[in-house]
């Protein structure tokens, strides 16, 4: 969410990023919201104005009765009576003022960064780089639940008659290796000075709000009935949220975490849950990074924060590359993102499998996360980035690690927390 008084004084150039967005029909939004917040000023002017007279006009009844003046005592009386009625309007109508501003506010896109790219959809995001050499084996791979289903590691049918599309069951040694590749994540992330965190796994709907735009939250999030509470998509959303109505120290910051959740997406509008495999559920775990720190600091801790999940794929032998995502890609809070996408031998492309966003100020000021620094106290910044997600992960994993005969092999950074295993055979 970006500031008012920004938007006030640069209406142009919130509405050219709108338009960098292609969101041209939020234009209107911008004159709309900065009519309405001078409406609210005025409002506000009046308001504090009858209060200021209110004391005054008390003073004056008290003398005019002093000096036997009742008459025009009573006309004050009714002159206080009258502000007290305009005051009352005056406060409904800053309340539903501040309502429909804020509900503007939070439609109206961040400001991206200028780096990146203006593009329409995710069709034109630019790559980055490539992390190792992608690999073609000389013999077929199949589709990814068929090698699972080899390795009697995975069973659709039964998660479908218990659950519907979208959910899964894994066996075996496909359920040790997801849980294996978590476990790893974990401890790579600990590793990399960040704190090891397990949230809860329902969030309050300001809280939602706080994290996400309108949009997102309607694509995305399961709502519990006849609660305010939400199952998260994502830890990040429940981590962040740790530090809302929060004034932190400068001393205190960064705040580096890296957290564990299973994560709940209705998928809305998404293509292709109804087929076999397992790249869009409704339900999977995942190991998240989250940073809360000084704005002039998240620029560099977005660039070590999609280079954790690089090295993290690369340590289990796993060619990635990374995307710049273009304006039209980005989600209206973020001011830039990156994603991390994993070489599949069987389609001869990349897929994603992690996205690193900064978000600038907007969760911090949607959730009033603030920091008390020398100068006073400013919003901070929060980041976020997936460290790994099976089993999407776990596509890219089998795919890669698949041999000839049928079997997997287990990279050397796996095999301690797979017992020492260093195949899996069907």
């Amino acid at each position: 969410m970006l500031d008012l008084r920004f938007v006030r004084e640069n209406p142009e150039i919130v509405k050219q990023n709108i338009k960098n967005k292609f969101q041209d029909s939020k234009l209107p939004l911008v004159d709309e919201v900065i009519e309405l917040d001078k409406q609210n000023r005025a409002a506000k002017v009046e308001a504090d104005g009858l209060r200021a007279s209110r004391n005054k006009l008390s003073k004056q009844i008290g003398a005019l009765m002093g000096q036997g003046k009742r008459e025009e005592a009573e006309q004050v009386k009714a002159q206080v009576t009258r502000n007290a009625q305009r005051l009352a309007q005056l406060e409904t109508i800053e309340a539903e003022l501040e309502e429909r501003i804020r509900k503007i506010m939070m439609t109206i896109p961040n400001i991206i960064d200028p780096s990146v790219p203006i593009g329409r959809d995710d069709s034109e995001n630019v790559e980055v780089c490539r992390y190792g050499e992608p690999v073609t084996p000389d013999f077929e791979i199949p589709y990814h639940t068929q090698i699972m289903e080899s390795l009697h590691g995975i069973d659709l049918d039964s998660a479908r008659r218990v659950a519907g599309n979208g959910f899964y069951y894994l066996m075996g040694d496909i359920a040790r290796l997801h849980s294996a590749v978590l476990a790893y994540a974990r401890d790579f992330m600990i590793g990399r000075g960040f704190t090891y965190c397990v949230p809860p796994f329902m969030i309050r709907a300001d809280v939602v709000t706080g994290v996400m735009s309108f949009a997102e939250m309607d694509a995305m999030m399961y709502k519990i009935e006849g609660e305010d509470l939400y199952l998260i998509g994502t830890s990040e959303h429940s981590m962040i949220g740790k530090f809302i109505d929060q004034i932190l120290p400068e001393t205190a910051l960064p705040q580096t975490l890296t957290s564990y959740s299973p994560c709940f997406r209705k998928e809305k509008g998404a293509h292709g849950i109804e087929e076999r495999g397992v790249y869009r559920i409704h339900q999977f775990e995942k190991q998240e990074m989250i940073v809360v720190c000084k704005p002039e600091d998240s620029p560099m801790w977005f660039d070590k924060l999609w280079q954790n999940t690089v090295d993290l794929f690369r340590s289990m032998d796993i060619p990635v590359r990374t995307l710049e995502c273009c304006s039209g890609d980005l989600a209206d809070l973020k001011v830039k993102s990156v994603d991390v996408e994993a070489w599949s031998p069987r389609q001869q492309k990349y897929f994603e499998v992690g996205s690193c966003s900064n978000l600038g100020d907007a969760q911090a000021r949607r959730l009033r996360i603030r920091v008390d620094g020398k100068d006073g106290k400013y919003f901070a910044h929060t980041l976020n980035n997936t460290v790994v997600a099976p089993p999407r992960m776990l596509i890219a994993f089998l795919e890669n690690n698949l041999n000839a005969d049928g079997s997997v092999n287990i990279p050397q950074a796996l095999r301690p927390y797979m017992g020492g295993q260093s195949v899996i055979r069907p």
